[in-house]
């Protein structure tokens, strides 16, 4: 069995071991992952100060 499997290559693995076989998608994923967690960031800290 392969170490790295098909649904492993296309999550966060492949953003730090292999950048270069998919970089669009894993910088647009990237982005995606810090916008995320800036909204939840965000609307927290909304609900946090009421």
């Amino acid at each position: 069995m392969p170490i790295s499997t098909p649904q492993q290559q296309a999550g966060i693995l492949s953003f730090y071991d292999s950048p270069d076989k998919g970089p669009g998608l894993n910088a647009k994923f990237f982005l995606m992952a810090v916008a995320a967690f800036t909204i939840i960031v965000m609307v927290l800290d909304h609900f946090a100060a009421l």
